[in-house]
């Protein structure tokens, strides 16, 4: 038991200092980040980008600049602190299970970066035209769609992993899932309020609902899947019998 307690305040300790480093960084301290991201979305989208110090990665005809808030850091945070409780909280586990799952959200930020990144850029080239919603609404809701996604998609593969958790109740995963949510709200909303950022006031507000709602969109089909799933296997249990 002291060990757990041991590990959960270390994996606290280890957030919030990523958080507080965050907090502070230049576009220069985040290159262990955004460096990668930016090599695979030249990979995936074609586009070249050259550094520019204490600014970010531009685009070859400066169209596009991908700069420190590009760096998923509160992605990454998030992404650690659920991998790290859920694999602690469920059993006894040993301290590597921390740098594992550092390492996990690290890679899986890389990616969903990547992906976020990318589709930022088809959605910029595109005719104003053919956008019929607020350009910067939709900047945000394709972020938060694809960030929690991502987190959503990493959970329920770490939960595919326990066999415990393998076809029970339809709503076990749902509940279940609730879980990666409130650690996105807590790092996304809990402590940028903590820190006063309500103080913005319309914009803050705005943020805030497309954070609140825009995850529920993902939970929905998650949870209609599983019961899917549930009833497939309870009826062919039925038809074997």
């Amino acid at each position: 038991m002291l060990q757990k307690l041991g590990q959960l305040l270390s994996v606290a300790l280890i957030a919030g200092g990523l958080k507080v480093f965050y907090s502070t960084a230049s576009v220069n301290d985040l290159r262990w980040v955004l460096a990668p991201t930016t090599f695979f979305v030249e990979f995936v989208t074609g586009e070249t980008f050259e550094f520019e110090s204490y600014a970010g990665y531009m685009n070859a005809d400066y169209s596009y600049l991908i700069a420190s808030s590009c760096s998923g850091m509160n992605f990454f945070i998030t992404a650690f602190l659920m991998l790290a409780v859920v694999r602690l909280w469920k059993r006894e586990a040993s301290w590597a299970i921390i740098p594992v799952t550092l390492v996990v959200a690290y890679l899986t930020t890389i990616v969903a970066n990547t992906v976020r990144i990318a589709i930022a850029i088809r959605l910029h080239r595109m005719s104003p035209d053919m956008i019929w919603v607020n350009p910067e609404q939709l900047h945000r809701f394709e972020g938060i769609f694809i960030y929690f996604g991502f987190l959503l998609l990493l959970f329920v593969l770490s939960e595919s992993m326990d066999e415990q958790s393998r076809f029970k109740d339809p709503f076990y995963l749902l509940r279940r899932s609730f879980l990666p949510l409130l650690v996105y709200w807590a790092v996304t909303l809990g402590i940028p309020i903590a820190n006063g950022a309500y103080a913005q006031g319309k914009s803050f507000w705005e943020h805030t609902a497309f954070v609140l709602l825009t995850p529920l969109i993902l939970i929905l089909p998650l949870a209609v899947y599983r019961f899917m799933r549930r009833h497939a296997y309870e009826h062919w249990r039925v038809s074997r019998i």
